[in-house]
């Protein structure tokens, strides 16, 4: 390659974990082309704070010139385990389109050129479920589970779609017409898979590019599912300083605290697309911390010096500000909050209705049944004939 395709895959591969089949992207370049890369997304529950690195990755990938398509994945939502009933799927692929725009305008990153394609708009064409047909022929139970299983929700006696959503992602690859997949660590099974199954039905092998996992805010992944390690993209600042308040982050330790993943993959990042890579942390009796580089933060959270005490309200405030810009655009959209409200309609909540008590007839003040004498005051008065 030449240095200025050199320059490009530089950028494509930035800050990634790891990249399978590197030489698949160099290719592309040295012969002059745009990668096409596409990034998929399951439209299950609302999108959280953790989709600002996928995101800020495909910043990137636009500034190296990659052609981008993102997939709203609205049949794979479906078939993890129902986590999106058929009748909210349409809405809420709606949402994450919406949301998914408002967080690349949040920072800066124009967003004319990207591509966003319907999962249901081709997964129901005759050709893909002919490929769907071949691929199942030659994948076993065993290898779709194994695939799947970072990904898909394991259940005991799991139902037949969970199978399927492993073939599913591997054939979007072919007929997305993509030289390379984005997706999180947590997708490596499924990239592998895709390496040795699309070959065994004659279709060529993608790269794959790995992006760092954010932490959630109670250890493991930030998951949309689960409430407590998540920051949802439209909590308003007390919510997410109470979250983050609560949230898990040992003192001195760097590795699996969700509230160091937040300034190393969202709020530095973020902060370096528009143009200021710095976080500051601000301190009562003391100069304020200022950190252009994770690596200074790490050393400092290590020997104490950055307390989870000091850190935690920095982090509130950085992303108070960074969601701001979001929050202002659902507001002032009427169509977005509407889609919201179809997407994930509030619980219904069954009033519980007390039931009578059955006091039977011989209490005080009891109707007398028919046919039985009214029995006399007290004060020997006949009782009102009303």
């Amino acid at each position: 390659m030449d240095s200025a395709a050199q320059a490009r895959y530089d950028l494509i591969t930035n800050n990634l974990a790891e990249v399978l089949d590197p030489e698949i992207i160099q290719k592309v370049l040295a012969e002059g082309r745009n990668p096409r890369i596409y990034w998929g997304t399951a439209t299950t529950g609302r999108p959280h704070t953790g989709y600002y690195s996928p995101a800020l990755k495909i910043a990137e990938l636009l500034a190296a010139g990659c052609d981008v398509v993102i997939l709203l994945a609205d049949i794979h939502a479906f078939l993890d385990n129902l986590k999106a009933p058929l009748e909210l799927v349409e809405n809420r692929a709606k949402y994450y389109s919406k949301v998914i725009t408002a967080i690349l305008k949040s920072v800066g990153v124009p967003t004319e050129k990207l591509e966003f394609v319907l999962g249901s708009s081709y997964q129901k064409s005759p050709e893909y479920v002919m490929d769907v047909y071949k691929l199942s022929s030659v994948v076993s139970e065993v290898q779709a589970k194994k695939a799947g299983a970072e990904v898909v929700k394991q259940t005991g006696n799991a139902p037949l779609s969970g199978l399927l959503y492993p073939v599913l992602q591997v054939l979007d690859e072919e007929h997305l017409k993509v030289d390379a997949q984005l997706g999180g660590i947590d997708q490596r099974k499924l990239f592998v898979a895709a390496k040795e199954w699309l070959p065994k039905i004659g279709y060529r092998e993608r790269a794959h590019l790995l992006n760092p996992m954010v932490a959630g805010l109670s250890g493991g992944k930030m998951s949309s599912s689960e409430e407590n390690s998540k920051i949802d993209l439209l909590d308003n600042a007390d919510t997410v300083t109470k979250k983050i308040r609560k949230a898990e982050a040992f003192p001195k330790i760097v590795e699996g605290n969700g509230i160091v993943a937040l300034v190393e993959f969202i709020l530095l990042p973020a902060a370096a697309l528009r143009g200021n890579k710095e976080f500051r942390v601000e301190r009562r009796d003391a100069e304020p911390l200022v950190y252009t580089d994770i690596k200074q933060l790490h050393d400092d959270y290590t020997n104490d010096i950055l307390t989870p005490q000091l850190l935690k309200p920095a982090v509130a405030a950085g992303l108070v500000e960074l969601m701001a810009p979001i929050q202002a655009a659902y507001e002032t959209d009427t169509e977005w909050q509407e889609i919201a409200l179809k997407a994930y309609p509030p619980p219904v909540v069954h009033k519980k209705v007390k039931k009578p008590k059955d006091k039977g007839s011989r209490f005080p003040g009891a109707k007398p049944e028919a046919g039985e004498a009214a029995k006399p005051t007290t004060d020997g008065a006949e009782p009102s004939a009303q």
